[in-house]
């Protein structure tokens, strides 16, 4: 694929370059956002929730042992301290049954739960839906100089990106036209690691979410160069100095280099590399169905894309555009435009079945009444609640 176009700001603007200044030697205090931090804590535990779903709707059975599930706790963060406390917390969820006395625990999902997960692939099934999720990743891949990353910086945003869970036979597959897949040197890992790679470049996809308001979606009155503004928005009782207020009013004059451009000539310390960072940042949330993601994966991708400590100073210098949350056991950037207190502004059909999941996570389910079974282990025995399935 060729790379990225350069930008014309070199040319167009040669007294704006030579006079550019650093970020001022000033701390910028973070205040939190109490709002914000609800739409970050509305997910506690759905995304865990999701990955165990996902795993039982594909076994064969659909159900699995609950000692092949609990193989899994290490790499999805659960915070109890097993996978059974974790399952036995949303009842209305999942199902603990034991499919015979001489068999052990088994999980299943509840019949309230599979409804859900049924209507959610129609949904990725439909046709906009899955063009939508084609345009989502190719612009990611365009965010690239070389239109390509690794599966494992891919994966990192698949669920923020709204990815079916099986994307790349179910959707990738699909679309030869758009992608394929390839190795690259991984420059962290330091070996050949496999990777998506974005087919040719896609001059209609290479505007950016900030032109396409600058030009009223009518990309034939598209320029480039002009000196966008990003919305910024503080919550109560924030208030930055008047130096550093200053130098955010001057680095927003600056002219706004387009995130499908490459800029990487420019001072790294410079105020137009920085307003490309954030623009990099800006785009990318953009992309993603929740306007939000955890702050290690824009880390993990900055790192991989070179920009060494560019993000982490983006993210640090401009509080009114990025929020970063300290809820649910990591941290999560949320682009502050597109909330509305707790709310989206703009809500993907993706995020109404997160949603409606949510719902069903919170909800209390009387109705099913558990019966006590004695489960044995290897050492005692351990008295759980669960439902004798007599189906089976």
């Amino acid at each position: 694929m060729a790379p990225k176009p350069p930008p014309l700001l070199a040319a167009k603007f040669p007294h704006r370059l030579h006079s550019l200044r650093t970020f001022i030697n000033a701390r910028v205090k973070w205040v939190p956002d109490p709002f914000l931090d609800d739409a970050v804590s509305k997910e506690k535990n759905l995304k865990q929730i999701l990955s165990f779903k996902n795993q039982l709707v594909h076994s064969p059975s659909k159900s699995l042992p609950l000692s092949s599930l609990s193989l899994l706790k290490p790499h999805l963060d659960l915070p109890t301290t097993t996978a059974l406390k974790f399952f036995q917390k949303y009842p209305s969820f999942f199902t603990l049954f034991q499919p015979c006395p001489s068999l052990p625990l088994h999980v299943k999902l509840t019949p309230q739960a599979l409804t859900l997960h049924k209507e959610e692939s129609a949904i990725h099934g439909l046709p906009a839906q899955r063009d939508d999720a084609v345009r989502r990743l190719a612009k990611l891949l365009m965010l690239t100089n070389a239109g390509k990353l690794p599966f494992y910086v891919i994966n990192r945003f698949k669920f923020d990106l709204g990815l079916p869970y099986n994307y790349v036979t179910s959707l990738l597959a699909d679309y030869p036209e758009y992608f394929q897949v390839c190795e690259v040197k991984d420059s962290v890992a330091n070996k050949e690691v496999l990777a998506l790679e974005l087919v040719s470049w896609r001059k209609e996809l290479a505007v950016s979410e900030m032109e396409r308001r600058s030009c009223g979606g009518d990309l034939l009155n598209l320029k480039k160069g002009m000196c966008l503004r990003f919305s910024m928005n503080f919550p109560r009782g924030f208030d930055l100095e008047k130096r550093v207020m200053n130098w955010v009013e001057q680095w927003q004059d600056l002219p706004y280099i387009s995130p499908y451009e490459d800029a990487f000539h420019f001072a790294p310390s410079g105020g137009l590399a920085e307003k490309w960072a954030v623009a990099m940042l800006h785009e990318l949330l953009w992309l993603l169905v929740s306007k939000k993601t955890e702050r290690d994966n824009l880390l993990c991708l900055g790192d991989y894309l070179g920009f060494g400590d560019r993000f982490k100073k983006a993210l640090r210098h401009h509080p009114g555009i990025f929020y970063v949350s300290n809820k649910i056991r990591t941290q999560t950037v949320v682009l502050r435009e597109a909330y509305r207190k707790d709310f989206l502004v703009e809500r993907h059909p993706s995020m109404g079945m997160r949603h409606r999941y949510i719902h069903l996570m919170n909800k209390s389910n009387d109705r099913r009444k558990p019966v006590g079974v004695v489960a044995f282990g290897s050492q005692r025995k351990t008295k759980v609640n669960l439902c004798i399935d007599n189906d089976k």
